[in-house]
């Protein structure tokens, strides 16, 4: 059930929203079938290996398979490959079929977005305060299961009636008050499954079962405990530490309708070709869901669905993480392009290559654009446009970089204590970071001199001006060096289940690392031995003193704080 993996994007990836291109300004040719296939191929040979549990893969264009394909093994003690049609569990993609059932309802009549929970759960602890669109959009205030102490370790194995379920977190003090803040939120999608429940007199997924499965040909889509699923559905793995091991126990009667369906690749196309091209909701309704209101805006959260970007297109997403399995699921409405990635472990940051179910859809999604994020290939760059990029920049909000060359090599700095990213050249004025996402690019004067930079968060959109302020260079940051024996016992994974937040911590050489599941990889900069600033936000990580191995660690920003348990 994790969140989709930008829900906590403000912590260590923080990006402002940018302009959305519309489709007629899009330069770049669209690439061929064949293109991207090969393209999808390579990333797929090289992100799974044979022997291992992997994934399934589908890119689309309309109706037109670009590319479908499956790497790894279904159930690796048995040798069984994985298939293009296995069936997965598919964690919090369930959230996007359980808010459009509900819209089906209140297109009905039967239910209204500004009705009291109160009338659907009469007893539930201030539900005449809390609307069914605040279920729906996570700004109900009520306090999600996963966040309760020790539940996933245990008592989420338990089988559970929708009652019961509400009974495990009705009488939890809310940590906000309705409408007050975004906040993801378990609980609230199992009342959006109570509320389906009572407004359809149908277990919420046999209800969905009735109105969209069957209708729309989904034969592999459905409820995980449905005995025609469990025969089909792939094995889900985990790693402790180097060790593949079979996925944690849990009951599935507990995701409920925030994230207990399976489905397929094909399936998932299937339901990305009805839902968004007005076969499942009428314009207004389909409208509504894809549209963040109150302070679900923040985040950029409809109802289940996220409005993101990739490159300069909109793109509508979520992504979904459960015991052994994860799942990520993307329109761009323009481009008409649909990504699936479904794979049976849990365990994004430890796959060949790195990157996460997400990321990886989103480098689909970018080559099928036409529009790929660039290679890390460095291409040779003169000293003297190095020396001449070098200087402060000044953006919007006081923000501050600072260019200097190091060794050679063209660096970044955000602040006078931020730790210096090196840059890669990949052509005389643009450059990567380390992540191979974020970009910059110099900009001149008419006489040539480099006079702005144009930092690309992300690597999307139009990007955010710096301008050259003509001052002298600082002097480099002096951070506090920790000795690595002393910075070992903060290696680990740390977890929020709340938001489906996974931190992992690690080396990368002699540097150490954070890396929020879904996000790119950032270094932690030592203020001290058990506390650290993130340098591309302004975020910091911190860690409790001793000897032992952090039980925790506490993500700061902007006010912001959110505590993470370690995982064995």
């Amino acid at each position: 059930m994790k969140r989709p993996t930008l829900v906590i994007a403000f912590l260590l990836c923080l990006a402002p929203s940018v302009p959305v291109l519309a489709q007629g300004q899009r330069t770049a040719a669209m690439p061929s079938q064949a293109e991207i296939a090969r393209y999808a191929n390579d990333l797929l040979m090289r992100r799974y290996r044979a022997d291992a549990p992997g994934g399934a893969v589908l890119v689309a264009r309309g109706d037109t398979l670009l590319f479908r394909a499956a790497r790894g093994e279904a159930d690796v003690a048995g040798h069984v490959p994985l298939r293009p049609d296995s069936v997965f569990r598919i964690g919090s993609v369930t959230k996007q079929f359980a808010a459009a059932g509900l819209l089906k309802l209140v297109e009905a009549g039967t239910v209204k977005l500004e009705d009291p929970l109160s009338k659907y759960v009469p007893d539930y602890p201030g539900g005449d305060r809390i609307s069914v669109l605040q279920l729906l959009n996570h700004t109900s205030g009520i306090r999600s299961y996963t966040s309760l102490k020790g539940y996933m370790d245990g008592p989420v194995r338990r089988d559970l009636t929708t009652a019961q379920m509400i009974q495990v977190f009705r009488n939890e003090t809310p940590p906000s008050e309705p409408g007050a803040k975004w906040e993801y939120n378990n609980s609230g999608y199992v009342l959006v499954g109570a509320v389906i429940e009572a407004a359809s007199g149908q277990p919420w997924h046999a209800y969905l079962d009735r109105v969209f499965f069957k209708p729309l040909g989904m034969r592999h889509t459905g409820y995980a405990l449905d005995p025609s699923r469990l025969a089909r559905q792939v094995k889900g793995y985990s790693y402790e530490g180097d060790k593949l091991v079979p996925a944690r126990p849990i009951s599935m009667t507990q995701p409920h309708a925030a994230g207990a369906l399976v489905s397929n690749v094909d399936d998932l196309f299937r339901w990305n070709r009805a839902l968004h091209e007005g076969r499942v909701l009428q314009s207004a309704t389909y409208a509504q869901m894809i549209t963040p209101v109150g302070k679900a805006v923040d985040v950029g959260y409809g109802f289940g669905l996220f409005d993101g970007m990739v490159r300069r297109s909109k793109a509508l997403w979520h992504g979904g993480g459960i015991f052994g399995f994860i799942s990520s699921l993307n329109y761009l409405p323009g481009p008409d392009i649909s990504v699936v990635v479904l794979e049976n472990d849990d365990q994004d940051n430890d796959r060949i290559g790195g990157d996460s179910a997400d990321i990886f859809a989103r480098r689909l999604a970018a080559k099928a654009l036409g529009d790929p994020y660039p290679a890390m290939q460095a291409v040779a760059v003169g000293a003297a446009i190095l020396q001449g990029a070098e200087g402060v920049y000044r953006f919007d909000g006081e923000v501050r970089r600072i260019l200097r060359v190091v060794d050679g090599k063209l660096t970044s700095q955000r602040g006078a204590r931020g730790e210096p990213q090196m840059l890669t050249p990949i052509a005389a004025d643009d450059f990567l970071y380390p992540d191979g996402f974020n970009r910059l690019r110099l900009e001149r004067d008419a006489s040539g001199r480099i006079a702005r930079v144009r930092f690309f968060p992300g690597g999307d959109g139009d990007g955010e001006v710096g301008v050259n302020m003509n001052e002298p260079l600082p002097s480099g940051p002096a951070g506090v060096q920790v000795p690595r024996v002393a910075l070992e016992r903060l290696v680990g994974a740390y977890v929020h289940p709340d938001a489906g937040l996974t931190l992992k911590v690690y080396f990368d050489r002699d540097a150490l690392l954070g890396q929020i599941a879904g996000q790119n990889p950032v270094t932690l900069r030592a203020k001290s031995p058990t506390e650290f600033d993130v340098e591309e936000t302004g975020a910091s990580i911190a860690f409790p003193a001793g000897n032992a191995p952090a039980a925790e660690a506490t993500i700061r920003q902007k006010g912001r704080e959110i505590l993470l348990k370690r995982v064995p």
